[in-house]
């Protein structure tokens, strides 16, 4: 695994003013990446934090997207703590908040202060809607911006209530963009560029993600609609029925859609005026799939799956996450990694999943206990002045 003094944001630092999942999960990204990241809470600490599971009073959910970052508590109306905030972050390299916009400003931690102070200075703002426009003084969490953004309006079963995507994706795409931005911005401040502000919109972030979504309305005019598991331009492409429960395969062309057509003996369907091209399979999927699900009844999906591997048609079990973890290719690539919680519990996590020269970036073992780090910056700050 790479080495922490070998990691590409080795020697950056970064000071996290964020709650809950967009600004943590940037964070994380810098830190696993190599930066030293100082996550200043409130005296009450993170709001997740309380989630549970909580192991021994330290919560599994807050470990999972602050590892590798040190904790000050402070209370940023005090002047004296606002002071201490500033130095943290004259010091640093990048700020990450992801407060309301406004709130910085009016805690004297806002751009305008540091812009002159620190002109290197790399300050992303995460927020709902964005810093400025219509919409900028509203809050947000994944299931509004979700709801908001479109998501929710192409997911879940066709005649079926809306329902959000199970995985929060509005919080992590938009804290992906972050953290991607930020690596681009201090490439440039290394080059001898400057600093500046960057402002990642949850909601715009979740709409460019949807660029398929996007692209079929500004094709078509009409809004995309929900279809299940199923692909609006392709088939077969979702999850069946089988004997013992459900599968899916995605055959997306056409050798694959022969190759289908043999592995389940029927010739005849690869010549069916209704199913001879993509776009044709996709307007008729619902009969393909009548008579697909006829086929895989006489079967478990387990014997359905080999079939198709064998045939080189991408297919998977419907995983829960404990089948996912103990996948074999999961164990190959290092994804489930010790984690030791403050308090001593003893539990795993999904370390980081890019490989770099080949090998496994190494993951931070440190979970913050809430403030552990406030003395010692403090001191040293104080040891400075």
């Amino acid at each position: 695994m790479s080495a922490p003094s070998s990691k590409p944001l080795a020697g950056v630092k970064a000071v996290e003013f964020c709650q809950v999942a967009a600004g943590p999960f940037c964070g994380m990204l810098l830190a696993d990446y190599g930066a030293d990241v100082v996550k200043v809470e409130p005296p009450e600490g993170d709001a997740m934090r309380q989630w549970p599971p909580v192991s021994n009073g330290y919560s599994e959910n807050f470990a999972s997207i602050n590892r590798g970052k040190r904790s000050v508590a402070l209370d940023l109306k005090d002047p004296a703590s606002r002071d201490f905030a500033r130095a943290l972050v004259l010091e640093a390299d990048v700020l990450i908040e992801n407060n309301r916009p406004g709130v910085m400003g009016r805690l004297g931690l806002g751009w305008d202060w540091f812009a002159a102070r620190k002109p290197s200075l790399v300050y992303c703002s995460i927020s709902a809607f964005g810093q400025v426009g219509p919409r900028s003084a509203e809050g947000g969490f994944d299931l509004t911006i979700q709801a908001a953004s479109g998501v929710m309006s192409v997911t879940g079963e066709p005649d079926g209530a809306p329902v959000k995507c199970g995985v929060p994706l509005s919080d992590f795409a938009s804290g992906l963009y972050a953290a991607f931005t930020i690596a681009a911005k201090i490439a440039q401040v290394r080059a001898g560029g400057p600093g500046g502000t960057i402002d990642v919109p949850m909601f715009a972030t979740t709409l460019a993600i949807a660029a398929l979504q996007t692209s079929e309305y500004f094709g078509t005019g009409k809004n995309p609609r929900k279809l299940g598991s199923a692909h609006p331009r392709n088939a077969p492409y979702q999850a069946y029925r089988a004997a013992d429960g459900f599968f899916a395969i995605a055959a997306g062309n056409q050798k694959l859609w022969q190759s289908v057509c043999a592995v389940i003996e029927a010739p005849e369907l690869a010549n069916d005026e209704r199913f001879t091209n993509p776009t044709l399979r996709a307007k008729n999927q619902a009969a393909l799939k009548e008579i697909l699900e006829a086929k895989f009844a006489a079967s478990p999906s387990a014997t359905w799956l080999a079939k198709f591997r064998e045939a080189g048609v991408p297919g998977a079990p419907i995983n829960g996450y404990a089948e996912a973890l103990a996948d074999p290719q999961a164990g190959f690539l290092g994804l489930v990694q010790p984690a030791t919680l403050p308090g001593g519990r003893e539990t795993r996590t999904v370390g980081c999943p890019v490989r770099l020269d080949g090998e496994a970036v190494a993951v931070s073992n440190r979970y913050p206990a809430l403030g552990e780090d406030t003395a010692e910056l403090r001191n040293r700050m104080e040891g400075k002045s």
